[in-house]
């Protein structure tokens, strides 16, 4: 099934993520991304990543300075679309943005929420030391990387990966989830919010109380007659 969806994103990690959906057949009515920047010794102006590749399809670009002017929101709403994917926009999504379509406004974000909320999270996971990184989506709500997780993978940082190693090997799986029915598939699912999942402390304990069951390639966790979509791999 195809959708009508509006991509959002700016850096050359969202570009795979574009490529992919653009690939699956959806049709994407508009590309939202970062105004050109000065670059280079003649500070001429240079378009983001996802513009140039937007516009290598014959994408409709759009690149507003807010969202939060009436004008912006009525426009938005006007592409009729089922869904916004978002991925390193840089942009701020205020309410009547994330209300704007039918199906809601999903963030890939690359950590594993809620280890690295907000900006950089690959700089800040090499930095720290972490083990291990990845990818989640998320259906999007007003606060800083705090929606409800429908989906995420995993990958292991090596002792000496750098954050451009990772950011290069993330940007391609994050592409693989934001997949062809992952809108529809996680609409109508009850999805579990990452934070309160850390009150059974790990996937182990939740998989000793008889909560977490693996069922294919989704873990799923058993809430009485609610089942949480949590993890596709």
């Amino acid at each position: 099934m195809a959708l009508r969806l509006i991509f959002m994103g700016t850096s050359d990690f969202a570009v795979p993520t574009l490529v992919d959906i653009v690939g699956r057949g959806h049709e994407v009515v508009a590309v939202y991304t970062r105004a050109p920047q000065p670059a280079g010794r003649g500070m001429d102006l240079k378009p983001s990543p996802v513009e140039q590749a937007a516009r290598g399809f014959g994408l409709n670009v759009l690149t507003p300075t807010s969202l939060r002017t009436t004008e912006a929101q009525e426009i938005f709403r006007g592409h009729d679309a089922d869904a916004a994917v978002v991925v390193a926009y840089g942009l701020i999504l205020p309410k009547p943005i994330l209300e704007g379509v039918p199906l809601g406004c999903f963030n890939l974000h690359a950590s594993l929420l809620p280890r690295w909320r907000g900006a950089a999270p690959i700089n800040r996971a090499v930095m720290a030391g972490d083990t291990e990184s990845g990818v989640m989506v998320m259906r999007m709500d007003e606060g800083l990387d705090t929606g409800a997780v429908t989906i995420s993978a995993h990958i292991a940082i090596g002792p000496d990966m750098t954050a451009g190693e990772l950011h290069d090997a993330l940007a391609p799986i994050g592409a693989g989830v934001i997949h062809t029915d992952f809108v529809k598939k996680f609409v109508r699912a009850e999805v579990y919010r990452y934070d309160d999942l850390l009150q059974w402390k790990s996937e182990k304990a939740l998989k000793d109380k008889g909560l977490l069951r693996l069922e294919g390639k989704e873990y799923v966790l058993q809430d009485g007659d609610v089942c949480h979509f949590l993890i596709a791999n």
